[in-house]
Parts: structure tokens; C-alpha cells; sequence
């Protein structure tokens, strides 16, 4: 009887980890190593700091130059879908998934480890950074693939349970490591840190062997990937897509301000390292808040009303940055450290509850057959419009006048950057008004895409576009929707680079 009752218990218990926990979802070992990976592209946030001291005071680039080296570090991210293509049609040792994998981890470790070492030029910091990010962005692609496919299976009512999951994996890692990437710079070196982050790529490659994937029999087939572009073709010449992209695109490609807020932060205000790790911890939690509030109130809101009402709020309270870049809460009281604690904490929830409902319609738009790579290209118009909004800003920077010392019109260049994240607006007729995938399954019932002949059945994931590299800037400057005062383009700048 004592038996009976402890299996009961421990039944229980394992269902109630599967709702609470994994929002549902069967917790196998493949979603495991799926989270693991996310989970380690957030652990990477722990060289975040190092990452944007090292550019600026070690090798001593201006706001111009790191710009610069963004840019190209965003690379890998807008050409994802070159990722899917290989994945797809060159099998590495008779797999398509677990090699790529393995590989990502060795690259991203070998990266790291050069920047602890032999990295003491902006040439050589440009190649380390941009290796680091083709390692993240080759690893997101193959997981991708692997979420997407399973979200396409949700019902609406239960749509973004995996994302929500997904990107909380990422959001815990960088929970863990918030405190300690300001912690461990206040107390050691750059290359120290830098060392230290080279250990977690490793774990990619170790739980590639936990994904189900048998081998490939045949030889790469170029004429499957041919076929693929013609679906890929087929897909998004479709209205119930194209529409919805463009929205996203001009969502994004508003301009930023992101490098001269890092330097109005650390030159003017004089942040140390150990407050801004502070202010990572802040808001990773902050972040988590979001996932929850998103997932447990919001997700079954229609895409238009959320977008909508979360990018009015987002603009409105991005303002609040004026009150520090003015110095008025000092005369309100308020000290520098404490509005930017309190400020970080409410942009980052707001910032994360707009972000998901692009991750969930993203996944939602990818029709069976070629969700793979129409997702990672979907991501990669995510990364461009990113990157334009980016040297948008930089533009406006140099326009107004705003350098690493005088920051007499950062006030007029966070209002543009503010008002500007608004302009989607009147576009907000072009996302669905329900569920995109009806619109999508009655226009291929008039226009039916060819059968999928794919070595597998696979997808591209949904979790925002991970930075390929620690956070330019300060992260209460800006939320992981990417746009806060500022707007950087994923998650390590595009990484910001989401998600």
C-alpha cells in the first residue's frame, strides 16, 4: 500500500513539474539538450560586460569603430538561412544536426579562448567576436528547427508555451551569471572573464547527443535543396506572409541609441562594472516576469491588440530616460543608481511581453515543409532591420552631435529614437487577425505547395534572436524587445543578436 501511494505521489509530482515547469510540454531528453543550448547562449551574457570594456578602454575604440565591429559581428545572424541550407543538404559523418552542433560549441570555445590569449588588435577582436557569433548563430539555427516544428503542432490556445520555454531557458542563464559578469570584471581582468566563458560552449557539443537524429543513408542531394527554394519561393510571395514580415521589418528598423547611452552611463555617470551587473540581475529577473506575465495572461490576445498597445506603452515609457540624461531625478531626489534600478525593471517586463508575440507569430508563420528555413530567414529580416536601426542611430549620433563627452543633445536624440519606434502604427492592418496559419492552409488550398521533401521533418525554433556576443551596452538603456530609449538588434547587439 506504502508503494502504491509513493508512486501515486511521484506520478503527481512529475505532472506537476510538467505543467509548472515545462509549461506542458513532455520534458524528453531532446528538450533538454534543446534548453541546454539556449540556456548556454543566456550563460554567455556572464563575458556581457567584459565584452563592451574591453572594446573601449583596452583597445580603445570610439562609439564609430564599435559600431563598425557590430556590424560585422551581426553578419552570421542575418544569413541564417545559409545555416538551414547546409544543415539541410550537407550531412557532416552521415548526420545533419549533432555535428553542426558539436562543431558550434569547439568554435565558440576556440573563440573565447582567443580573446583571453592573442586578442590585442580591433582587427583580431572583429575575427574572435565574429567566429563567437557564427558559433551561436549556427547552434540557434539547428534548434530552431527543432522548436518551430513542435510549436507548429500547439493549438492556438496553448501557442507560445514552447517559446515562452525556450527563451526562459536563455533568460535563467543569464539570470545565473547576471551579478557575477560585473562582479568578476570589478575584480579581474578582461582575458580572466573571457577564459571563463570559454567552458560553456562546450556543453553544446556534449548534449548533441542527446538529439534524436538518425543517419543519413544517401549522399547530399543538391536537387533537394533546389526544391526547397521553390517552396521557399512559393511561401513567401504568400500575402498572409509577406504582410506580417513587413511589419516586423519597419517594427525593428527604427533607429537606436544605444553606443552613446554606453558611453553617457559609464564616461558621465560614472557606472562601475559591479553596479552594472547589478543591473543585468535586475533585469534578467525583470525578463522572467515578462515570460510569466506573457504566458499566463496574455497569450491568447489577438496579435494586432498586443503589438499594438505594448508598442504605444514601450515608446511612452522609454521617455523616462529623459529624466536621467537630464539629471532631474537628482532634483526629485532619485539617485542615478536607483531610477536606473527601478527604470530597468519595468522597461524590461514591458520590453519582453512586445517581444513574444513576434516570437509566436514568427513560428506561426512558417507553413509545413519549409519552417526551417523560412523561419531563420524570418530571424535574419529580424537581424537586418536590427542592424539598419543600429546605423540608423549612429547616424542620428554623429548628426547631433553626440560624442564620448558631450551629451548636451542625447536628450533630443532619445525623444527621436522614442517617437520613431511608433511609426509601425498605421501598418498595424497587416498582421492577422487570428491565427496566421488559417490564412496560410486557404491560400495553399488555392496555390498548394509541393509536397516536402526534406531529409527531415524540421522547423527553426522561436526563441528571439540570441546576441552573438555579450551586450554593448548597459542593459537598463535598453529591453529584450529592443527598444527601450535605445534599441540595440538582438541580444549581443544584434545578439541583437533577439533572441
Amino acid at each position: 500500500m506504502f508503494m502504491i501511494a509513493s508512486q501515486s505521489g511521484l506520478d503527481t509530482f512529475k505532472e506537476s513539474l510538467k505543467e509548472k515547469v515545462f509549461f506542458g510540454n513532455e520534458p524528453t531528453p531532446e528538450l533538454i539538450a534543446i534548453l541546454i543550448v539556449y540556456f548556454v547562449q543566456g550563460i554567455l551574457g556572464l563575458a556581457r560586460l567584459a565584452i563592451s570594456f574591453f572594446l573601449k578602454d583596452q583597445l580603445a575604440l570610439s562609439p564609430a569603430q564599435v559600431a563598425a565591429l557590430m556590424g560585422i559581428a551581426a553578419l552570421p545572424w542575418v544569413i541564417k538561412p545559409l545555416f538551414g541550407f547546409l544543415s539541410d543538404g550537407l550531412p557532416l559523418f552521415g548526420y545533419r544536426r549533432r555535428p553542426y552542433l558539436i562543431l558550434s560549441g569547439l568554435m565558440g570555445t576556440a573563440a573565447w579562448l582567443s580573446l583571453a590569449t592573442v586578442v590585442n588588435t580591433a582587427w583580431a577582436a572583429t575575427g574572435a567576436i565574429l567566429l563567437s557569433s557564427l558559433s551561436v548563430a549556427i547552434s540557434d539555427v539547428i534548434v530552431d528547427s527543432l522548436v518551430v516544428e513542435r510549436a507548429r503542432k500547439e493549438s492556438l490556445s496553448d501557442s507560445g508555451s514552447l517559446q515562452s520555454l525556450t527563451w526562459g531557458a536563455s533568460a535563467v542563464g543569464g539570470l545565473i551569471t547576471a551579478y557575477l559578469s560585473g562582479w568578476l570584471l570589478q575584480h579581474f581582468s578582461n582575458q580572466t572573464v573571457f577564459a571563463i566563458t570559454a567552458t560553456f560552449p562546450l556543453l553544446v557539443s556534449a548534449v548533441a547527443w542527446f538529439i534524436a537524429e538518425e543517419a543519413v543513408s544517401s549522399r547530399p542531394d543538391t536537387s533537394m535543396v533546389w526544391n526547397q527554394i521553390k517552396q521557399l519561393r512559393g511561401a513567401v510571395t504568400q500575402k498572409a506572409i509577406w504582410l506580417p514580415t513587413a511589419f516586423i521589418f519597419i517594427w525593428q528598423a527604427t533607429p537606436s541609441a544605444d553606443s552613446a547611452f554606453f558611453y553617457f552611463t559609464t564616461n558621465e555617470l560614472g557606472f562601475e562594472p559591479e553596479f552594472l551587473g547589478r543591473v543585468r540581475l535586475v533585469t534578467s529577473v525583470a525578463s522572467l516576469i515578462g515570460i510569466w506575465l506573457f504566458q499566463r495572461f496574455l497569450k491568447n490576445l489577438p496579435f494586432r491588440s498586443l503589438m499594438g498597445w505594448t508598442t504605444v506603452i514601450s515608446s511612452i515609457l522609454g521617455m523616462s530616460a529623459l529624466l536621467l540624461v537630464t539629471h532631474t531625478n537628482r532634483t526629485l531626489g532619485i539617485d542615478d543608481h536607483w531610477f536606473s534600478l527601478g527604470d530597468s525593471l519595468i522597461l524590461t517586463v514591458m520590453g519582453q511581453i512586445a517581444f513574444m508575440p513576434v516570437l509566436v507569430l514568427s513560428a506561426r508563420l512558417c507553413p509545413e515543409g519549409v519552417e526551417a528555413t523560412l523561419f531563420a530567414l524570418l530571424m535574419s529580416v529580424f537581424n537586418l532591420a536590427g542592424l539598419l536601426s543600429h546605423e540608423l542611430g549612429a547616424l542620428l549620433t554623429h548628426w547631433l552631435g553626440v560624442t564620448e563627452s558631450n551629451f548636451d543633445k542625447l536628450w533630443l536624440l532619445i525623444v527621436i529614437t522614442n517617437v520613431s519606434s511608433l511609426l509601425p502604427l498605421p501598418f498595424l492592418g497587416w498582421l492577422p487577425a487570428a491565427d496566421p496559419q488559417a490564412d496560410i492552409k486557404a491560400a495553399e488550398h488555392h496555390k498548394s505547395l509541393p509536397p516536402a521533401e526534406l531529409f527531415e521533418h524540421h522547423s527553426p525554433g522561436a526563441m528571439s534572436e540570441q546576441p552573438f556576443l555579450p551586450e554593448l551596452l548597459p542593459e537598463f538603456i535598453r529591453n529584450p524587445l529592443g527598444k527601450r530609449l535605445s534599441k540595440s538588434m538582438g541580444s549581443q547587439p544584434v545578439e541583437e543578436p533577439a533572441d
